[in-house]
């Protein structure tokens, strides 16, 4: 390649990274496999290796990969959070040995494994968490110590700490977490997160850190960023304090002279894949002494005196042999396929989602056809391509009548997912009583898949109202349950009606609207009957809520079986309005109206703060309202407060209200 086409190549190169980087860091939404991105990085490596001239400041080799979102305020890193020099092979991390020993004589080195989430920095003060930030763009992070709170392990303080400690750690989502969240969202008819560690960044980066807490995230730690108070001459050293301070310190790390012996605990972690509660995309070699690492010193990108071996993804052939459609919960046909058996990462595959019609189109996919298979973030199992057809070729025919009801099947505008329209489905119904009483939802205890099924076989359940009025003598009756089991599951479906208005809000199974969303609805109108009569504009109004949210809300709650179902849960005594306990009645018999942009309070903030106080929010102005709160760009509603003679404040005069 001349040097004229090596530059061309290069800057489509930089311009594709960039592209899928902002879709994997910063979006949590990838559109291409960790290995397909890796093999663009090296293309561009090799190529500026070979002509330095066309290395630039803004290339991706040069750079730390993300930025911090705009959703969060900014934190700038004392000490900036670096990425990692990969390495792809044994030959390569030889190489990495003689590089080191060309300046140290006797390197030790510690092997830990490459923890697959997202990178944070958390520091403590006295002991005392006081910040803890994303990497961003390993200058600049996002502020999410409110979110990382959530995190059962993450220490709020710390036991015999030095003054001052920022630690480096990765949050992830262990798989079973990560397995249960993508069956919630495919049941939901949402798209899935595509990997374990787009999970684990997208539930971190929330503006709602309930949602965080329910995802069930965990952190270890690996590095001292800064430490004060205190002296240490390795990192075993260190990681050791580290876990004397009560820290979750990266498991399994290993110390060697021996590159050899390093050479061999890769292989091992390795191997350990797909048998470890969490995901780890490699292993991490680096210098265990800390003087060492100062005469190595770093780029701009990542550090001198370390590399990270990234594993290849296993991948085996098989056969597609049959396409089974399932009936989801949101009425959402999908394509099972049904492959002969194969084992990929610890376990045994037989059969994977091939998602809608389009990927099946896209695949080329046809019964009988040798497929590649492996496994998205070593958990769940996907089609990678066709190595072969079947001859004669066997199309996948999708049904235009639903598998379950036999009522028509169809896709509705520009969604790749086919649906069965008839709202009572038997199939639907199951999964529709099942997350009516999950975890995120009415969370009654003891009513798991299992018990429901049996419920509705024997036709005690067929509507959520019905577990409201569930016999105690036919509970008994069915086996495994007993006398005892029955009375705590009557107990757990009574306690459930005292749930806050928003789990029961999500429990309806509103398309689009999983649990932030029902509390937006719940926290804006405050109860069932307000958000059952919202219209699309109302709903509109709501931060966070777009478009098909709010159609998705006014669609569901026409249907006259919605609010069959919703009155009838009400006179069964479940909760429909949000209780909020006063600060003051300073407002009492007040409505205000919220319009244009506040200086610094978000409208649904406000909206909030008067309801604290004993007033109420209106969409419009009229003869009823009492104030109008309007910001920057205020339109027609403050020229309408105008005529009508209605105080209007700004963000200022009332805050000066709340003193």
């Amino acid at each position: 390649m001349d040097f004229d086409a090596a530059k061309k190549r290069v800057d489509e190169l930089n311009r594709l990274i960039r592209y899928h980087s902002e879709r994997y860091y910063n979006e949590d939404a990838p559109e291409i496999e960790d290995d397909e991105f890796d093999a663009l990085t090296r293309e561009l490596r090799a190529l500026e290796e070979e002509y330095p001239a066309l290395v630039s400041s803004d290339s991706y080799t040069q750079r730390v990969h993300g930025t911090a979102s705009k959703l969060f305020s900014s934190v700038r890193h004392e000490v900036p959070l670096l990425s990692l020099q990969d390495v792809f092979s044994e030959e390569e991390l030889l190489d990495f040995d003689h590089r080191v020993r060309e300046e140290v004589s006797d390197p030790v080195y510690v092997v830990e494994p490459k923890i697959d989430g997202l990178s944070v920095a958390i520091e403590y003060q006295n002991g005392r968490i006081v910040r803890a930030a994303t990497r961003g763009d390993g200058e600049i992070g996002e502020d999410v110590t409110q979110n990382i709170l959530q995190i059962r392990r993450v220490p709020t303080m710390l036991e015999n700490a030095p003054s001052r400690l920022i630690v480096r750690g990765e949050v992830y989502m262990p798989r079973r977490s990560f397995a249960t969240l993508v069956m919630r969202q495919e049941e939901n008819g949402e798209k899935p997160f595509k990997n374990p560690r787009n999970a684990a960044a997208g539930s971190l980066r929330q503006k709602d850190a309930a949602v965080t807490k329910s995802r069930e995230l965990d952190l270890f730690v690996f590095n001292m960023q800064l430490v004060e108070g205190d002296t240490f001459s390795s990192h075993v050293e260190s990681l050791e304090a580290m876990r004397d301070c009560g820290l979750p310190v990266v498991p399994d790390y290993f110390r060697t002279g021996s590159i050899e012996e390093v050479v061999a605990q890769v292989r091992r972690l390795g191997e350990l894949r797909g048998q470890l509660a969490y995901d780890m995309d490699g292993a991490v070699i680096k210098l265990d002494s800390l003087a060492q690492r100062e005469r190595f010193g770093s780029t701009g990108k990542f550090p001198k005196w370390a590399v990270a071996f990234k594993y290849p993804p296993e991948e085996k052939e098989t056969i597609l042999r049959d396409v089974e459609f399932q009936v989801g919960r949101t009425g959402v046909v999908t394509p099972i396929g049904v492959f002969d058996p194969v084992t990929l990462a610890g376990t045994t595959v037989s059969r994977a989602t091939l998602h809608n019609e389009d990927f099946i189109a896209q695949k080329d996919l046809g019964v009988g056809d040798r497929v590649v298979l492996r496994k998205a973030g070593e958990i769940i199992p996907e089609v990678v391509r066709v190595v072969s057809h079947a001859d004669p070729m066997a199309r996948v025919i999708y049904p235009t009548t639903c598998p379950s009801c036999g009522s028509l099947s169809c896709r509705e505008g520009e969604e790749a997912a086919v649906r069965c329209i008839n709202p009572d489905c038997a199939a639907q119904r199951l999964r529709n009583l099942v997350h009516f009483a999950s975890r995120d939802a009415m969370d009654i205890e003891g009513l798991g898949p299992a018990v429901i099924e049996v419920l509705a076989e024997r036709g005690l359940v067929t509507h959520p109202y019905d577990f409201y009025t569930l016999p105690r003598d036919k509970v008994a009756a069915i086996d495994r349950l007993g006398e005892k089991s029955a009375d705590n599951l009557i107990a757990a479906v009574e306690s459930s009606k005292s749930n806050p208005l928003y789990r029961v809000i999500y429990a309806l199974g509103i398309r689009h609207i999983g649990q932030k969303a029902a509390k937006l609805l719940a926290d804006h109108f405050g109860s069932m009957q307000a958000v059952m009569e919202a219209t699309v504009e109302q709903l509109g109004e709501i931060d966070g809520f777009g478009d098909v949210m709010a159609q998705s809300v006014v669609s569901f709650f026409a249907m006259p079986s919605s609010r069959e179902l919703v009155h009838t849960l009400a006179a069964l005594g479940v909760t429909m309005e949000e209780e909020k306990a006063l600060a003051d009645d300073r407002f009492n018999g007040m409505t205000f109206v919220l319009t244009g942009t506040l200086p610094t309070l978000k409208r649904q903030q406000a909206a909030e703060m008067i309801e604290q106080h004993g007033g109420k929010t209106a969409s419009s102005v009229s003869k009823k309202t009492s104030i109008v709160l309007a910001g920057e760009e205020a339109g027609s509603k403050l020229v309408k407060a105008q005529q009508l003679g209605i105080r209007v404040i700004d963000e200022s005069e009332f805050l000066d209200m709340l003193k």
